[in-house]
Formats: C-alpha cells, structure tokens, sequence
C-alpha cells in the first residue's frame, strides 16, 4: 500500500489510549503495586512498570510477579490490580499536551475518531467517558471475542463499525506493539515519541514516522 504521510487527509483516525493520548502510567504503577504488596511481593520501579505495558493486564501481571509465582496466584493479582484499577483509574491519569485540542481540531474538520486498547475495556470505556466525552466515535479495550493488539481485531471492529475503508484511516500508538498492530491491520501508522517506548527502540522495531508534539501529529492526520 503506497504510503500518504502528509500528502492528504485521513477520514479516520484510531489512537491507541495509554501512552498515546493518556498518560496512565502512575495510575497503572499504583494499582500493579497495590495487588503486588497484598500478595506479597516486592513493588515494581516504574520505570519496570512501563516496559511492561502494552500487551493487556494478564501480561503486564506476569511480567511483574517473580518467575516462580503459581498460575492461581497470578490469576488472584489480576482480580485485585483490576479491583483497585477500576477505582483508582483517574486518580492521577490526564491527556498529554495538546491531545484535547487535537481530537477537537481532528473532528471540526471532519476526520472522525476512535480509541483501541488492550487495557480492559471497563477502564477504556471509563477513562474516554471522562476525558474525550463527545471527541470519540468508537472507543474499544480487551474484552471476551476480540484478540488483543497486533491482532488487528479491535481496529477492523473499528472500520467496520464507522465503515471507513483501511485506505482512508491511519492507526496513532507509542510502542512496538501498535507499530504490529498498524502492519498487521494493512494500514498507515503514526508513531508518538512521548509514550511508554525510547525513540531508538521504535525505529528498530520498523516506525516509519515518528512524531514528537499534538501539533505534528494533527499535520500529519490532515495533511497540512
């Protein structure tokens, strides 16, 4: 597929959520060491934290607890980080800089918006309700019947949905993860560099175009 970068505007945009347009990471450390500490376990830097999001919370739990931890327990920890994520989600969680702006201007000049994500799609559908209210067109997390990113199950859902064709959209993340998710979807992708994943990791794992402010990104998505 020939790539348009710049060249004209997309009719869709689908972000990803934590990372991209939300920065969740001290809400997601404090509910991980909370379940940790509960069960046991030595808290997770944040800075652990962060190289293990990406792939939804089952995986995130996994990487965290030490390698020996039995599958029960595993499971256990995930009840009581998703317990203490769904009430705490916001507490300290807020847009990057100019992302509130951006889904405006995105939507007055008649792009349409979506979010896909493979954080539970309770905290998904939460966090878009509280901070993009009225700025999203489809907002989609993990749940039963969907594989999680790179499969591109959630962002299909998306364009079938708002019946968009995959030429006319572009897919927004952060990490190695959406750069899959993008490839394996057959669309154009946007890479942020403000998220959870260094620069350099991102070029090697095959980003193409990596942006470093709201401003940029929305020059791109319209073609300005």
């Amino acid at each position: 597929m020939e790539r348009k970068y710049g060249i004209m505007s997309y009719k869709l945009a689908i972000f990803d959520m934590d990372g991209t347009i939300l920065d969740t990471l001290e809400d997601l450390e404090s509910s991980l060491n909370f379940a940790l500490t509960e069960a046991g376990f030595p808290v997770r830097k944040r800075e652990d934290v962060r190289r293990f999001l990406g792939n939804g919370m089952q995986r995130l739990i996994e990487l965290a607890v030490p390698s020996d931890c039995p599958e029960e327990k595993k499971t256990k920890i995930l009840e009581r980080f998703k317990e203490h994520y769904k009430i705490h989600c916001a507490d300290r969680t807020k847009p990057y800089d100019g992302i509130t702006e951006l889904l405006q201007d995105l939507r007055k000049s008649g792009c349409r918006t979506a979010v896909v994500s493979n954080k539970g799609d309770f905290a998904v559908q939460e966090l878009n309700q509280q901070y993009f209210a009225g700025l999203m067109d489809c907002a989609i997390g993990e749940k039963e019947g969907v594989r999680k990113k790179p499969a591109p199950d959630s962002v299909n859902e998306v364009l079938k949905k708002l019946q968009i064709d995959r030429q006319d959209a572009v897919y927004i993340g952060d990490s190695e993860v959406d750069i899959h998710t993008a490839k394996n979807a057959g669309m154009d992708c946007i890479i942020v560099s403000w998220g959870f994943r260094e620069r350099d990791f991102l070029t090697a794992q095959g980003a193409e175009l990596i942006v470093d402010s709201a401003e940029e990104l929305e020059r791109q998505i319209l073609g300005a």
